[in-house]
């Protein structure tokens, strides 16, 4: 084999993701956009997606988009979308149903959820497999290699298990890129082991160092296409004939006649890997670089196999092929399957498990062989091994999951019963150079051929005809055919590929030995031997007389092992043996053979098993019928003609009829006397004499028959006892699987715990740094705070407390009446608080400590997020500074509204009234004092709050409201003299600003000076 297995699968289930392998024969379209990166992690992944995101570019867009697939707890809402958030500028989204990926965002898989990827969206589905057995990874990464191909990434980060090592081989099966976590930088590495442990990744790096890495990757893959290799100019194919000359030489294998476009795509993508842009620039790389090689030969190699791949196809096998490989043959009869191309073995034992159930069905023994073979070396290790990843679970039945497979060790792995296990012979064969095997029943090369040109096709077909059993089957991919070899197949499902060998009656396409030893490479056409005429074929004379001899001489005759069970019956049986009484099982021939056969058989048996030579006893009469009937008995040891294993010694039991003899062909009888030299003995002595020999010979026919009893009874205990073992290590059987299927479930939940714990150790240092601000802004704002709870009971407090409350850190939890205060005149702190939590109305108090200073205790119920009361929350403010401020402003309020109320002056506060455009129109009265109501005669009620138009009418044709206004609006003071005419009296008045907007008025009273001044002047 050369490629290993690819090709195109069809859904296992419709929640199950399909397995889509490339098909090189076939043009499809490539998916256009971006890159999509899958990154799958279990246990430890938070730091590891912290590191990677931490890592990207700030200053550029990556243009592509990254969705995270982590095994969450299915009943725990996850914060990972929060998280990620802090490590990233793109937007990060958790996944809805149906949600459109786009560049440069990250997307987070949602708790108890499986993911998959379909035309550019993001599915979400319900878990089908039991929660200990959930593999996200795999399933997302699956879906991804369908929907993307070559521009599906994945990145396989920390974690335990093997979750995503299927989805490595479907990635790069696709002709994806795949990545991995360096293994001690990781705080669980199983799930980046096992899938470096595939030999297939690109890179295995620290999460810090993947990003400029894929950024660089992408680039060359898809920003700026590299030149391409697959261009069809001679300058292009003598690069790949210098390429596949430096594989032949490092691997010994010949890849020149494969298809040229799976080789292109394979080798451009390793020169998008290490970022080379010319083909003759990667060729000196590989000269220069001879692991680069083995990298390559690995790559040419990549297939994706899994087991019953293609159900629909194994279905038709298991119905329509398997029952004819045994049908018409005999018990003990070998079974040979070839595999070519089996890569890391699922196919191969997946055809292994198909024969066995149907061995198990007939319940007759036959020999298995199955050979599988591979060019891979790696592969074949791995086939070898046994061991897979737990993923396998998606594409095996429970049933047989459970019959077949068994836990291996830690990580969840399986490992193939040894049942199974037996029936394979796994080598490394190349099917172009390298003989077949022959005389084989079953061909399964599945997915191989689509990768070689047709002349290559052309060599192996008439080949697997040779190497088959007449009759024999080919089993094919579905998109590959016998092609032009249609006499040399019949076809039983031409859908599904199964074809039956036809026979080569003159040898048309006969492979000539030249042809099935050397390789098939080589420039020369293979020679094909010269085809005969009808005439020129010999009659089969062998088989003829072989006929004839079996006619003319018919014994009968029992194929049996040591202990009697037969294998074989040929010939009419009948008349010398019949079923025994009891339960049908096994027959055996020495239960089975008639009155007078029984014994001598059973000593003949013994004989010939003991001293391994034939042993002939003629001349038996053996009771049919009522009647004897001669019969001559002989017993051979069979050589089995096996090529393996040891196989039980078996013998021949020939069962001939002797001819009938009477008195004169025979003569007279010959007497013998029994008592040999005793002379003279009469007639009646010598009956007398033989009558006691009857008898005791009778007697240890008897005695025989007893002990023989007693075996068989002493067997069937041992077989009872058996059973009964048998029974308990089965029960015990069931418990071990049902303690590694609990196994399972605990690791499960582990991991899960594990992304809880990580996720829950971030928010607790969240918490952390919260706890820290509000310590730190409480103990900035000097405020004291008690929290207590319904019982008053002290939960916390702050150290500016202390000064009211005499407070140490063993006081949390002690009521807080216990606690001495340092307030003066106030003893309500419990009844307070106590009313608070009744009534949940808060409640303010100012109260004196002994040092004198003041507080504002406010009292406050606690209330949680979901609106809960839980206690209480008791501040103190300091408020001596602003009660010392209040007395000052209280002190020289009085002092001044005693002058103002006591002043032999009329005092008046007026406020300037403005209109829309910002021009006084009045003035109202705001307060007077009494001298004003004295001087004026004027009521302070009657005029406070009204406008001096309506007080003094005609006041807006002096120049009044405009002399107020430029005191109340520049703040200079003014004075003048005043004729007030209701009252006939003179004023002087002082004006001054009192405020923006305000003025006040002093009225004197200096009409009677006035008065004085005229008499004195006239």
């Amino acid at each position: 084999m050369a490629v290993k297995k690819s090709g195109k699968a069809k859904q296992a289930s419709a929640t199950h993701a399909s397995k889509v392998i490339e098909s090189p024969d076939k043009t499809e379209k490539k998916p256009a956009g971006f890159p999509i990166v899958g990154l799958g992690a279990s246990a430890g992944g938070l730091a590891a997606f912290e590191a990677f995101f931490s890592a990207m570019p700030a200053d550029m867009d990556p243009d592509m988009a990254f969705v995270l697939v982590q095994h969450l707890a299915p009943d725990h809402k996850s914060i990972l979308t929060d998280l990620i958030r802090r490590y990233t500028r793109m937007q990060v989204f958790e996944v809805e149903d149906g949600m459109t990926v786009k560049p440069n965002c990250a997307y987070i898989i949602p708790p108890n959820r499986d993911m998959a990827f379909l035309n550019g969206t993001l599915q979400l589905l319900e878990p089908f497999a039991p929660r200990g057995q959930r593999l996200p990874i795999d399933f997302f990464f699956r879906s991804l290699a369908q929907d993307q191909r070559e521009r599906a990434i994945c990145v396989v980060l920390s974690g335990t298990g093997s979750d995503g090592t299927q989805g490595v081989r479907e990635i790069k099966g696709a002709g994806g890129m795949a990545m991995a976590q360096n293994p001690e930088s990781t705080e669980y590495d199983g799930m980046p082991r096992n899938a470096i442990a595939t030999g297939l990744m690109d890179y295995v790096l620290p999460p810090a160092e993947m990003p400029a890495q894929l950024i660089a990757y992408v680039a060359h893959a898809f920003g700026k296409k590299p030149h391409p290799i697959s261009a069809p100019v001679p300058k292009a194919e003598d690069a790949l004939k210098k390429i596949f000359i430096l594989l032949r030489a490092r691997t010994g294998h010949d890849f020149s006649h494969y298809k040229q476009n799976t080789i292109n795509r394979r080798v451009e993508r390793r020169m998008a890997v290490h970022q080379i842009e010319q083909p003759d620039m990667y060729i000196r790389y590989l000269q220069q670089t001879p692991v680069e090689v083995d990298a390559l030969f690995r790559d040419l190699l990549i297939g994706v196999t899994n087991f019953f791949r293609d159900p629909e196809a194994f279905a038709a096998l298991q119905e329509q092929v398997i029952p004819r490989l045994f049908a018409g043959k005999p018990a003990g009869t070998v079974i040979r399957v070839w595999v070519p191309g089996c890569s890391t073995g699922e196919e191969a034992y997946s055809i292994a498990i198909l024969l066995q159930e149907r061995l198990e069905a007939l319940k007759q023994s036959y020999k298995i062989q199955v050979f599988a073979t591979d060019i891979d070396g790696r592969a074949i290790d791995t086939a070898r091994a046994g061991i897979y990843p737990a993923s396998i679970a998606g594409d095996i039945s429970p049933e047989r999951l459970a019959r077949f497979f068994v836990q291996d060790g830690e990580g969840g792995a399986l490992r193939i019963h040894k049942s199974i296990r037996d029936m394979l012979i796994f080598s490394e064969q190349d099917v172009i150079k390298d003989p077949p095997f022959s005389k084989l029943d079953l061909i399964s090369c599945r997915n191989l051929l689509i990768y070689m040109s047709g002349e290559l096709q052309k060599k192996l077909i008439p080949l697997f005809h040779y190497a088959l059993n007449p009759g024999g089957f080919v089993f094919l991919g579905t998109s590959e055919t016998v092609g032009e070899f249609l006499d040399l197949f019949n076809v039983t499902d031409r859908k599904l590929k199964l074809y039956r060998r036809k026979e080569d009656l003159y040898g048309a396409h006969r492979p000539a030995m030249g042809s099935i030893l050397p390789a098939l490479t080589g420039d020369g056409a293979v020679e094909r031997p010269v085809r005969k005429t009808p005439g020129e074929s010999r009659p089969p004379l062998r088989e003829l007389t072989e006929r004839a001899l079996l006619q003319q001489y018919d014994p009968v005759g029992a194929l049996v092992d040591e202990r009697g069970d037969i294998l074989y019956l040929y010939g009419r049986t009948g008349m010398y043996m019949e079923p025994a009484p009891g339960e049908a099982g096994v027959n055996n021939i020495l239960k089975m053979a008639r009155e007078g056969l029984r014994q001598e058989l059973t000593i003949a048996l013994h004989k010939a098993a003991a001293r391994k030579e034939t042993v002939r006893q003629p001349g038996l009469r053996v009771k049919t019928n009522g009647d004897f009937t001669s019969v001559h008995l002989t017993v051979r040891p069979v050589a089995a003609d096996f090529t393996t294993a040891a196989v039980p010694a078996l013998f021949l039991v020939i069962l001939e009829k002797a001819p009938e003899m009477n008195q004169e062909q025979t003569g007279p009888a010959v007497v013998v006397d029994a008592g040999a030299g005793v002379a003279g003995e009469s007639a009646a002595d010598a009956d007398a004499r033989v009558e006691s020999l009857r008898q005791e010979l009778r007697a240890k026919e008897e005695y025989l028959q007893s002990t023989n009893e007693e075996l068989e009874t002493s067997n069937e205990e041992l077989k009872s006892a058996n059973e009964e073992l048998q029974s308990v290590n089965e029960e015990l059987q069931s418990t071990n699987e049902e303690l590694e299927t609990s196994k399972e479930e605990l690791q499960s939940v582990n991991e899960e715990l594990a992304t809880v714990n990580a996720e829950l150790q971030q928010k607790v240092a969240d918490l952390s740094r919260t706890n820290n601000d509000m310590n730190n802004l409480l103990a900035g704002t000097g405020i004291g705070t008690i929290f207590v709870d319904h019982q008053l009971r002290i939960l916390r407090f702050t150290p500016a407390v202390a000064q009211v409350i005499n407070l140490i850190l063993t006081d949390v939890g002690r009521p807080v009446g216990h606690i001495v205060s340092n307030l003066v005149g106030y003893n309500g702190l419990v009844d307070d608080v106590q009313s608070v939590l009744n009534t949940l109305a808060p409640k303010e108090i100012e109260v004196l400590t002994r040092a004198g200073a003041w507080y504002s205790l406010r009292i406050r119920p606690y209330r949680t997020l979901e609106n809960v009361i839980e206690g209480a929350v008791i501040t103190f403010v300091d408020i001596t500074e602003m009660k010392q401020v209040r007395e000052a402003l209280l002190e020289s309020e009085n002092l001044f509204r005693g002058l103002f109320e006591n002043s032999i002056n009329a005092v008046a506060l007026h406020e300037m009234v403005m209109d829309a455009e910002g021009h006084p129109v009045d003035y109202v009265f705001l307060q007077v004092n009494p001298s004003f109501e004295k001087h004026t005669g004027v009521r302070a009620a009657d005029i406070l709050g009204k406008r001096a138009t309506r007080v003094h009418p005609g006041i807006e044709k002096t120049n009044l409201i405009q002399t107020y206004a430029k005191v109340a609006g520049s703040g200079e003071p003014v004075s003048f003299e005043l004729f007030f005419e209701p009252l006939q009296r003179h004023f002087h008045i002082g004006a001054f600003q009192v405020g923006k907007g305000r003025f006040a008025a002093v009225f004197e009273d200096i009409t009677a000076r006035l008065a004085a001044a005229k008499v004195d002047n006239g």
